[in-house]
């Protein structure tokens, strides 16, 4: 089994920058040693992991609590919230690029 990789197109928000800023490139990664788990990489070092059911049940409905929290936004968007000692992060995914990711996830496993 191989691991599962994709870049997706998101806008990242942080309590630095108030304003939505302009699409960056994230690296979403699914390892099937690890089968429960999804690694998000935002740019720069930050990387997050996250429950594959967390994000796969935050495009249906807010979910999560403590450091990663996910929900629809509209139709058509997902946001991923991540809290740590240095701030939040909040990242606005294309929910159809997080489905086609975690529908790869599944076939790989």
């Amino acid at each position: 089994m191989s691991v599962v990789e994709q870049y997706a197109r998101a806008h990242i928000v942080t309590d630095d920058f108030e304003e939505e800023s302009s699409a960056v490139p994230v690296v979403l990664k699914y390892d099937p040693d690890d089968p429960r788990s999804i690694r998000v990489g935002l740019p720069g070092p930050h990387e997050w992991t996250v429950a594959r059911t967390l994000l796969e049940q935050g495009l249906r409905a807010p979910v999560g609590t403590g450091s990663v929290r996910v929900w629809p936004c509209g139709r058509v968007q997902a946001v991923v919230e991540f809290h740590s000692a240095q701030g939040v992060s909040v990242v606005q995914f294309e929910s159809k690029a997080l489905l086609r990711f975690l529908r790869r996830t599944y076939l790989a496993a």
